[in-house]
């Protein structure tokens, strides 16, 4: 199976949506950074990327026939020349509204990440490690805080896939836009249900209070143990 569908944006532009609608017309298995999280492998492949190694894209996509989001996008590049008949769509949103959401969300999630588990925990380490290699380091260059910077990146992105992807095989898509130009780029029938509006930040806003209670067990800990002691 090769990829299909290779999109080109960045998290927190509808790529969730995006994600369920690609299901809706039929590509079966959508590569997400929601596939990426729970599976070490994946973690692992998209580390080695974020490294620099050379990629067997065919082994990182076994079973998807389409990918969007983080990791995947940063790579669109390498992913539509290596899967040349691809379509490439790159979904967009309002900058200053994409910021706000990504700040909000999954920068604050990655910041929010209690030492103890990184240090204690391999998996946690390795998922904070490629997340901050491919994202915030490798995309933003550490300077996601800095707002001018981190939407300056972000348009920069979209006039560089619009150089890079030849018209023909992109399409440039916001979820306001609906069914009609995706499905007309995809030669796909359009569905009769309403175009997905999925909206996954209250899931985050409750993982991230989870993580910032977690990182107060190492003082919980060791108040119990002073009381245990002094008793």
């Amino acid at each position: 199976m090769t990829l299909e569908v290779i999109g080109a944006g960045f998290g927190r532009t509808g790529t969730n949506s995006l994600q369920t609608a690609l299901h809706e017309l039929g590509y079966g298995h959508c590569h997400h950074m929601y596939e990426v999280m729970p599976s070490i492998q994946q973690i692992e492949y998209f580390l080695a990327a974020a490294k620099g190694e050379k990629m067997d894209w065919d082994a990182v996509f076994e079973g998807f026939d389409a990918a969007v989001d983080w990791p995947s996008s940063k790579y669109y590049k390498e992913l539509a020349e290596y899967y040349p008949q691809a379509k490439v769509i790159l979904s967009v949103r309002e900058p200053e509204g994409w910021y706000k959401s990504t700040r909000e969300t999954i920068f604050e999630i990655s910041n929010s990440s209690p030492r103890w588990m990184v240090a204690l925990i391999p998996r946690v380490r390795k998922t904070r490690a490629m997340i901050n290699a491919t994202i915030w380091e490798g995309v933003f260059d550490g300077r996601f805080a800095d707002k001018d910077h981190a939407i300056k990146v972000f348009e920069e992105n979209i006039q560089e896939v619009k150089r890079t992807i030849p018209e023909q095989q992109l399409l440039i898509h916001e979820a306001k836009d609906g069914w009609e130009p995706l499905c007309e780029f995809l030669n796909k029938p359009v569905p009769s249900t309403p175009y997905p509006r999925t909206n996954d930040s209250a899931d985050m806003f409750k993982r991230i209070k989870t993580l910032k209670r977690l990182q107060l067990v190492p003082w919980v800990l060791a108040a119990a143990l002073v009381s245990y002691f002094l008793v």
